[in-house]
């Protein structure tokens, strides 16, 4: 029986965070396995939504809970190689966060709703519409699967005020490369 897939989560500046996704190709056990490891980790970090650039894929998925609670699998929502038709609604601001930036929050802009063409693990496409917090999860994680990450939607003001939190993320970055790591 194959060991099931364990990811860590890729943090700022890492530079597969600023590469485009690429569409997945084949839907089958090895594309489940990955949806459902991604949905393992965004829960274990106590988040509500995960790209697979934030574990290090260059893979157009991206999987949400708005709750962010395993036992509600109902929320679970997998989107498969998305692409945003079109967003509406009156914009509004709402605190942020991402796992890739741990602990740095910014109040970030986005329209209050979204259409989105997507296909489900199992192949099949579909266009649904989100509204809400669900709609600003799947923009922020779509933002990932375009190298779009949440220090390019901060302001001037929330980019200094967590100016000495991003270089200690680069630092980070440039300790663990120098040492072999990633």
């Amino acid at each position: 029986m194959p060991q099931p897939l364990s990811f860590q989560l890729t943090l700022y500046p890492q530079p597969v965070l600023r590469k485009v996704a690429e569409p997945i190709r084949a839907f089958d056990a090895e594309l489940a396995a990955t949806v459902r490891a991604m949905f393992d980790l965004m829960y274990e970090s106590k988040g509500v939504g995960l790209a697979a650039p934030q574990v290090g894929l260059r893979q157009r998925i991206l999987v949400l809970n708005e709750t962010g609670d395993p036992a509600q699998v109902e929320h679970e929502i997998a989107l498969v190689n998305p692409s945003i038709l079109e967003r509406y609604g009156q914009t509004t601001q709402y605190e942020e966060g991402c796992l890739s930036f741990p602990g740095i929050y910014a109040e970030i802009s986005r329209p209050e709703r979204v259409k989105v063409r997507a296909s489900g693990v199992d192949g099949v496409e579909s266009v649904r519409e989100y509204e809400g917090f669900v709609s600003r999860i799947v923009q922020h994680e779509y933002d990932h699967l375009e190298g779009v990450l949440l220090v390019d939607r901060m302001s001037a003001a929330d980019r200094l005020r967590h100016k000495v939190a991003l270089e200690e993320l680069k630092a980070r970055y440039q300790r663990a490369t120098a040492a072999g790591g990633r």
